[in-house]
């Protein structure tokens, strides 16, 4: 009699475990998609800026969604490499780029947020969730900077390393510079074996 009524049951568990298996990719296919999704700046626009502080904007917004999607695809366990002894493991480059977000733009002026200290962020933490956490609020931050910056003072001069440079000209150092750490991090996922997820983007559409 056992037997009979544990057909019934082994039959019922094995639809169950079907049916979790089909929500566990479903829920893992949507995750997917939400967390690769690319921004389209030039396309859709940046909200509150014109002129060359949209255009600023733009490459930065574009240069977050590729830091912080190539945080997530990075394994929370690879964040302590290194390519070697003597350069930043892959969660300090992440925190390197932050703390420049937050320490250049005091330059066009607005300053580092009260609790944030740029000169411990980039050793203060390994773990993948609040690196990510910090990579997205210090660009929060840069983009806020954007926002709040006067047209009227891209002309604005400063001396700069023995010279003088246009707060214009600073706004264009400074994406270029975290570009270069952007660089630095996709030679990085390399050499670990993972792939930058925009690089598997469908063509975009003009």
């Amino acid at each position: 009699m056992s037997q009979i009524l544990s057909v019934p049951n082994a039959t019922m568990e094995g639809a169950m475990l079907r049916i979790l298996s089909v929500l566990c990719l479903v829920m893992m296919t949507t995750s997917a998609v939400r967390m690769s999704a690319q921004v389209y700046p030039y396309r859709d626009g940046t909200p509150d800026v014109t002129g060359y502080r949209s255009e600023v904007m733009a490459e930065v917004m574009i240069q977050e969604s590729e830091f912080v999607r190539l945080a997530e695809a990075i394994p929370a366990d690879k964040y302590a490499w290194r390519p070697s002894p003597d350069v930043r493991t892959i969660a300090e480059v992440f925190l390197h780029a932050s703390a420049a977000n937050y320490n250049l733009y005091k330059l066009v002026g607005t300053p580092t947020p009260a609790g944030v200290d740029t000169k411990t962020l980039e050793q203060s933490t390994a773990d993948k969730a609040k690196v990510i956490a910090t990579l997205k609020a210090s660009y929060a931050h840069a983009e806020a900077a954007i926002r709040s910056m006067p047209d009227a003072d891209l002309e604005k001069t400063l001396n700069w390393n023995g010279g003088k440079i246009t707060e214009r000209g600073v706004l264009l150092y400074i994406v270029q510079h975290i570009a270069q750490h952007l660089g630095q991090q996709i030679a990085y996922a390399r050499s670990i074996g993972v792939v930058p997820p925009w690089t598997l983007d469908p063509p975009r559409k003009n």
